[in-house]
């Protein structure tokens, strides 16, 4: 089966799935989407207990086709532009210090806490992997998903800050994660072939989001120069300029080995926020926004296309799958900490509604990020253990977190009388 094919199916699988759970199921899309996968991935063993050849055989197909280079290069970087093109830091206004300050500090919490306590579940169970690497999947692990659980609060007594704070976290921590859980990599690699010191962790660090972030800001008030002077009207043109600019920009960053993701993210804050700004007459027209919100939806559900047949490139190992059960645990209890701390210290100058810490914990719903970093890893010894936690872990939070949401917010929120049909965008 040729690239191409494969591609058409995922884009085939994708379009069904949207399909089916928009006009069927009418589930939020991080849930619908998560079902039909199981469902596909119970349809693929299903098949290879009644055709081990035929299972053998797509093992195959799937295991010739470079996902890591697609994930990588195309997937993760136009995920984190189309995901950091929405923040409107004008919308966000007196909520950016705690958003920040959630998606930063809790991200850093939540990936030590992850890593550690993974490391030594793994020593326990006689799993050997290398402490770096849990906490590269302590990062990677970290990105929440939004768009599950803003379906849910839309329907509760929850106050605007409240929602803005879960939406922000989420779209913040996503590019944060990756850049750590990158640079975490690269410093597991360096470990490879010497022993670390302190010197080359700050240069790894600055050069990764120093890099970044530099490239990322260059590129990005380049491109929103060129919007400036582009009519609106020519939307084919305004669209093919930011393609080029997330496609080169992650090319020279990978060129100069500085971190693409991180460019990517900053490329979309200053586009999505100097594009927009009122004296500049929209810079970057409407149509550039919906582009990219199409691309991030679309990805996001062959993504989820991936995770149905992720059981054909994944080991069958009883160990692996209990080891991930008890990681979700760990993640659930990381990210209660990771939200406990700053919230608990921004509230004596800050006031934060009742019950934000259990809502911000159980809202935290994971989604395709890890699972599009997991897959996109480089191999080292460990990598089919940290593929399987991730996918455990995203299964779980979807479905137990996504399907109790509901519940624990009718617990302390009344629901609105009416739904509410608006969807506020960052």
């Amino acid at each position: 089966m040729e690239t191409l094919d494969i591609l058409a199916l995922f884009v085939f699988m994708s379009g069904l799935f949207i399909f089916i759970n928009t006009y069927f199921l009418k589930l939020p899309s991080s849930i619908g989407l998560m079902i039909m996968a199981l469902f596909l991935s119970l349809i693929i063993l299903l098949v290879g207990w009644i055709s081990p050849e035929f299972k053998e055989g797509m093992r195959e197909v799937v295991s010739e086709f470079d996902f890591t280079e697609v994930l990588y290069q195309l997937v993760l970087s136009f995920m984190l532009f189309a995901g950091a093109l929405q923040i409107d830091f004008k919308k966000l206004a007196e909520e950016r210090t705690p958003v920040l300050i959630l998606a930063i500090v809790g991200v850093v919490l939540s990936t030590t806490i992850i890593g550690v306590g993974v490391y030594y579940l793994l020593s326990f169970i006689n799993i050997q992997v290398d402490l770096l690497y849990c906490l590269v999947f302590g990062a990677l692990i970290s990105p929440t998903d939004p768009i599950a659980v803003t379906a849910t609060i839309r329907r509760f007594n929850l106050s605007q800050n409240l929602g803005v704070r879960i939406s922000g976290e989420s779209l913040f921590n996503d590019g944060i994660a990756v850049v750590l859980a990158l640079t975490l990599l690269d410093l597991a690699h360096a470990s490879e072939d010497h022993a670390l010191n302190l010197g080359d962790v700050l240069y790894v660090f600055t050069a990764d989001i120093g890099g970044g972030l530099f490239i990322g800001l260059y590129l990005g008030y380049l491109g929103y120069n060129l919007l400036k002077y582009i009519d609106n009207d020519a939307v084919e043109v305004e669209i093919l300029v930011t393609l080029a600019l997330v496609m080169v920009g992650s090319y020279l960053a990978d060129f100069v080995h500085v971190s693409a993701k991180q460019a990517a993210v900053v490329m979309g804050l200053v586009i999505g926020n100097e594009g927009t700004s009122g004296h500049l007459s929209n810079a970057a027209g409407d149509y550039v926004f919906k582009f990219w919100n199409l691309i991030e939806e679309s990805l996001n559900s062959m993504l989820f296309v991936l995770i149905g047949i992720e059981m054909l490139v994944i080991p069958n190992r009883l160990d692996y799958f209990g080891a991930g059960f008890l990681t979700f645990i760990i993640v659930l209890i990381a990210r209660m900490i990771s939200v406990a701390v700053p919230v608990s210290i921004m509230s004596t100058r800050r006031k934060f509604e009742a019950h934000s810490i259990g809502v911000l914990t159980w809202g935290g719903l994971r989604g395709g990020i890890p699972i599009a970093l997991s897959l996109s890893l480089p191999p080292f010894e460990g990598k089919d253990v940290i593929v399987t936690l991730t996918y455990v872990v995203v299964v779980v939070s979807i479905l137990y977190q996504g399907l109790t949401i509901p519940r624990l917010l009718k617990i302390f929120y009344k629901p609105h009388s009416k739904p509410v049909a608006s969807r506020t965008k960052l």
